[in-house]
């Protein structure tokens, strides 16, 4: 386990006829980063919300919007994200031609960086850039859907990648993405995660209890 967990709910998740509610009830229920699944048809087999939605979102918490970036080619909307009030934007290396431009484009807007790594996605796609990026996204299931099923082999990943960012003594993020649930959480916080994205167990389990249900992801 790697310092204090942060959790953050994936609004994929939550009502949509009522976003900026759920939102609002996520601060309140002590969430410490709000997940948002930016999803193009294109890159992965699903569409989602745009810079609109997240601009409308901005106002209502001032809790980090972690905007994970499931587009291609990534380059051409970095600045529209930034602008509608991302503080964190990831981005997969398969989205670009040039992994370390888009670092750049990210940094420019003055907001942090992430790279996401799907599952059968290799490690070396990212050791080379943890110098300069504040976090690595590891997907334990396929992009694309919300309520898939946790796959468990990525953990592997996880203790190499927080491994590697402890022997280089780099100060950066480890989030883990897909299927997180009570069961297997303390897992991805003993593979080295230290950020939990979940959405499905956050907004459907114990009747929708927010609060509770992130305390037993923080806590479990």
């Amino acid at each position: 386990m790697s310092g204090i967990i942060k959790i953050s709910p994936s609004i994929l998740s939550a009502d949509f006829s009522k976003l900026g509610e759920e939102v609002i009830s996520l601060e309140k229920a002590g969430a410490d980063y709000i997940h948002i699944d930016v999803m193009d048809g294109h890159f992965v087999p699903n569409l989602t919300i745009g810079p609109e939605v997240i601009k409308k979102l901005r106002p209502l918490t001032k809790k980090t919007f972690d905007v994970h970036l499931m587009i291609s080619p990534v380059d051409n909307f970095i600045k529209d994200f930034a602008n509608a009030g991302a503080d964190i934007i990831t981005f997969h290396p398969e989205a670009t031609k040039n992994v370390s431009k888009t670092i750049k484009l990210i940094k420019e807007e003055n907001k942090k960086v992430g790279i996401s790594l799907k599952p059968k996605s290799n490690i070396n796609l990212v050791k080379d850039y943890l110098n300069q990026i504040d976090l690595v996204l590891i997907m334990s299931v396929e992009p694309g859907f919300g309520g898939q099923k946790f796959m468990p082999e990525v953990l592997e990943k996880t203790k190499s990648i927080r491994k590697f960012i402890n022997e280089k003594k780099l100060k950066v993020d480890v989030e883990i993405d897909g299927g997180i649930n009570f069961e297997n959480c303390s897992k991805a916080k003993n593979a080295g995660a230290n950020i939990l994205v979940s959405g499905s167990t956050v907004f459907k389990e114990n009747e929708g209890n927010l609060k509770k249900n992130i305390e037993i992801l923080r806590n479990n």
